[in-house]
């Protein structure tokens, strides 16, 4: 196998580890010759000072952790193992296989991970924040940045991939990069898309001083739920080969490069080796970092564009912690963060491990577009562990290799013995409502800032669902308050730029929520006055701009036209009025709102002296889009939908949060009073109308549907097959049978209706998002003949054995 090679620097350098050394350390120099007896030396005086749990060793250590095996004793948390002495006579082997111990040698390194801001085909402001992450990377005394996947152009360009303007720029922007000072003396690790003999390839491109050292293109890519990436990309199969890639001209006059390595290779530096993995590649059932540790790498990368979906955050740390727990190592993991324009929300939580602990955590949610993590770590930490894990070193023993890009370059300096090390920490994580609180909130800043409105309208109902969209949009404002109050100044001037004011500073989020939001309760004679007031009273409480107004004069027009036109005057049920004039009066209620809604949202603003127009808010829940319990182009018609994959129980939960924590009383009200449009007449003054008695169904039922539909994959068939076992303790077969088929009748009748459905922040796993994530047919055969026809056959057979015995239904 071919090894691919490149030497950075001019003739022969010297080795931090010996003079005269070459830069590869094969001096053939004795080690450990000053060093004493382990077996008869005394312990050093900085083990005296340790906590007990610190000199027990590994093994007592992760029995208290929940981990590991007894006995094993590898790897005390970093920086705290004994020193172990080298065996004389012992020679430096190639970088990543071998220990450099010797006395006043570099073995401690500062890495660097980020969470970068991103914005689609914003080359301009990507290229700043890169370049912004570098700089303080190296402040902190980084030798090594990673970035997030495709950060050059931003990850969801989409179709734009397709573009050769999207690979003309990204390849300006890596020239930029190169010419910039801000990139000298730190290997820095960028993503962009990169065409190579006319394929294209999602890339990692690795350089130094002006020299591309590497391009690494990713070898499995995610193409399941919202990813499409084998739509743009096509995967590197060619495991542990390069080729030579040729640079444009406008690189090789930078770079005084012609070719470059092309494909699945690591960096072997003075003092260690690093492998890059990609996102889905830490997924996958056989990682790249499996067969590179055996190899002999240490460090790993990985660069992500992974976004938020409630009660995920654990899955990554899970990942990264057993792979380094597993074959030992340092793993850095880069993420996007913010919505870089559309549906997702990239959730940040870059990290650094070592050793199956996490040495440094980054926020999940947070409004800086910049975030630099950094860590000093021991590379000692990473062979002494790896020394006592016997199954491991016999698989390393077999390993084929990697080829090794050499590079001239050290992450550690010569002298590093006084420099601190990080020490572990336990991860941080947030609560399904925290989450909530958080995530919706800081997508909806993103989307008002770069779309350059002036603020969101909202109808404001009374009910908990807008009443949530409401509570995310102060959230909102209480972190920009934040923010601005621990020094952000492009989240003020971001703030100034948004309510025309140059010397505004936000103090108050109540009065920030006032020049940013407006409410608008929209009455009719079917309205209560209970929704009313609590509308009225949850506005007052977060501080936004309040309108109350009728639409009844709009309502009774549109009808009368109708009648006008027609002769027949339409009436609701209670009326005497069939179910078809009941469902169009209802309906003509709820669409009047929207356009009601279209026009004080551009003219709002207007009307009370100030510039701009506002983004109209919708609040339909995840549930209600899954069965259709919406009216078309009604106030779920909006601009953007912060709960739109949120189920109803996680947004009762999230309104609990709110109540609790940002001190709103109103919505107490608002939990305790039943889900109800107010579309039809009321009785005696008060609702006769509620959300599940109109669906036929409970929304906990609706999200066991949901998540049996899209997350189980099951049909109507199958959906019964599971629920009849789940659900035996409280429903016959029958009853089963029965609420399956009304699900399915009502989802099927009503799927037209998402491909209409508001752009909405993507947070639950059975979304029915027709965009991207839920790909199906909108017109269906709604009374689906066969697949009830098996329902039915089972039923008959459960019911004729006197259902006994359910565990047999397959």
């Amino acid at each position: 196998m071919k090894t691919a090679y490149l030497t950075l620097g001019e003739g022969k350098a010297e080795s931090p580890r010996h003079p005269g050394c070459t830069p590869w350390g094969r001096c053939g120099m004795k080690r450990g010759t000053a060093l004493q007896d382990p077996a008869t030396a005394a312990p050093p005086r900085w083990v005296a000072g340790l906590q007990p749990w610190a000199r027990r060793g590994r093994a007592s250590f992760l029995r208290r952790r929940g981990r590991g095996r007894a006995g094993r004793g590898r790897g005390l948390p970093p920086g705290l193992r004994r020193p172990e002495p080298a065996s004389p006579g012992r020679t430096r082997a190639a970088p990543g296989s071998a220990r450099d111990s010797a006395a006043g040698m570099g073995r401690k390194v500062t890495v660097a991970t980020c969470a970068l801001n991103q914005w689609a085909l914003d080359f301009e402001g990507n290229l700043q924040r890169i370049l912004k992450s570098i700089e303080i990377a190296k402040c902190k005394g980084a030798r090594y940045r990673l970035g997030p996947e495709l950060e050059i152009c931003g990850y969801g360009c989409w179709d734009h991939y397709y573009e050769s303007d999207t690979l003309l720029h990204s390849l300006q922007v890596l020239a930029a990069l190169l010419e910039s000072p801000v990139t000298q003396d730190i290997i820095c690790d960028v993503g962009m898309p990169v065409m190579h003999r006319n394929v294209r390839y999602n890339c990692r491109v690795i350089f130094l001083n002006r020299r591309i050292l590497l391009i690494r293109p990713k070898m499995a890519l995610a193409n399941e739920g919202n990813y499409r990436e084998l739509r743009w990309f096509t995967p590197w199969s060619r495991t542990r080969q390069t080729e030579e890639y040729f640079l444009p001209r406008m690189l090789q006059s930078l770079t005084k490069q012609e070719t470059v390595p092309f494909g699945d290779a690591v960096l072997a530096t003075r003092d260690t080796c690093i492998g890059s993995e990609i996102c889905e590649e830490l997924w996958t059932p056989h990682s790249p970092h499996v067969d590179m540790g055996l190899d002999g790498v240490e460090i790993f990368t990985n660069a992500s564009g992974s976004h938020h979906v409630l009660r995920k955050a654990h899955a990554r740390v899970d990942l990264v912690t057993m792979a380094t727990t597993k074959n030992g190592g340092i793993y850095l993991l880069a993420n996007q963060k913010g919505c870089d324009g559309d549906r997702l929300y990239y959730d940040g939580c870059a990290l650094i491990a070592m050793n199956g602990h996490i040495l440094a955590q980054g926020s999940q949610f947070s409004l800086d577009d910049v975030e630099v993590l950094t860590a000093t770590l021991d590379l000692e930490d990473v062979r002494s562990y790896r020394a006592e894990i016997s199954s491991r070193n016999l698989a390393a023993s077999k390993a084929s290799p990697y080829p090794r890009v050499k590079v001239d370059f050290a992450l550690s300096s010569r002298e590093d013995l006084l420099e601190p090390l990080s020490e572990p920490l336990e991860w941080k994580y947030h609560s399904p409502a925290e989450e909530i609180s958080l995530g919706p909130a800081c997508w909806l800043w993103d989307f008002l800032r770069r779309s350059q409105q002036a603020g969101f309208f909202l109808p404001l109902s009374g009910g908990v669902d807008s009443a949530a969209t409401a509570c995310l949009v102060y959230s909102m404002c209480r972190q920009v308050c934040e923010a601005v109050n621990n020094g952000n100044q492009e989240v003020l001037a971001d703030v100034r730029t948004i309510v025309d004011q140059l010397d505004y500073t936000p103090r108050d989020p109540r009065e920030l929520c006032g020049r940013m939001l407006t409410t608008c309760y929209m009455a009719s004679e079917n309205s209560s006055r209970e929704t009313r007031d609590r509308a009225a009273e949850l506005a007052r409480q977060i501080g936004s701009h309040h309108i109350g107004l009728d639409v009844d004069p709009a309502v009774k027009a549109v009808v009368g036209i109708f009648s006008l036109a027609t002769g027949k005057r339409p009436l609701f049920a209670v009326h005497g009025g069939s179910r078809r004039e009941n469902l169009a009066l209802q309906n003509v209620q709820a669409r009047i709102r929207m356009v009601v809604a279209y026009l004080f949202a551009q003219l709002s603003l207007w009307a009370r002296g100030a510039r701009g127009g506002l983004l109209v808010l919708g609040s339909a829940n995840v549930d209600e889009s899954l069965l259709g319990y919406l009216t078309k182009y009604d106030c779920s018609s909006a601009d953007i939908n912060p709960i739109g994959g949120i189920s109803k129980t996680d947004l009762r939960a999230f309104v609990h949060f709110c109540l609790e924590h940002f001190q709103l009383p109103a919505l107490q009200g608002i939990l305790a009073a039943p889900a109800t449009a107010e579309l039809e007449p009321l009785a005696d003054g008060r609702v006769s109308q509620t959300d599940e008695e109109d669906m036929g169904m409970t929304y906990a039922d609706l999200s066991v549907y949901g998540r049996l539909r899209k997350v189980a994959k099951t049909g109507p068939y199958g959906m019964f097959c599971k629920l009849v076992s789940l659900w035996k303790d409280v429903c016959s077969p029958r009853q089963v049978a029965d609420k399956v088929r009304w699900f399915f009748c009502k989802y099927s009748t009503n799927r037209h209706k998402m491909t209409t459905l508001t752009p909405a922040y993507h947070a639950e796993s059975y979304s029915p998002d027709d965009n991207r994530f839920d790909l199906r047919p909108f017109l269906y055969n709604t009374s689906w003949p066969w697949q009830f026809r098996c329902i039915e056959a089972q039923v008959l057979r459960l019911e004729s054995r006197g259902c006994q015995d359910l565990d047999g239904v397959d």
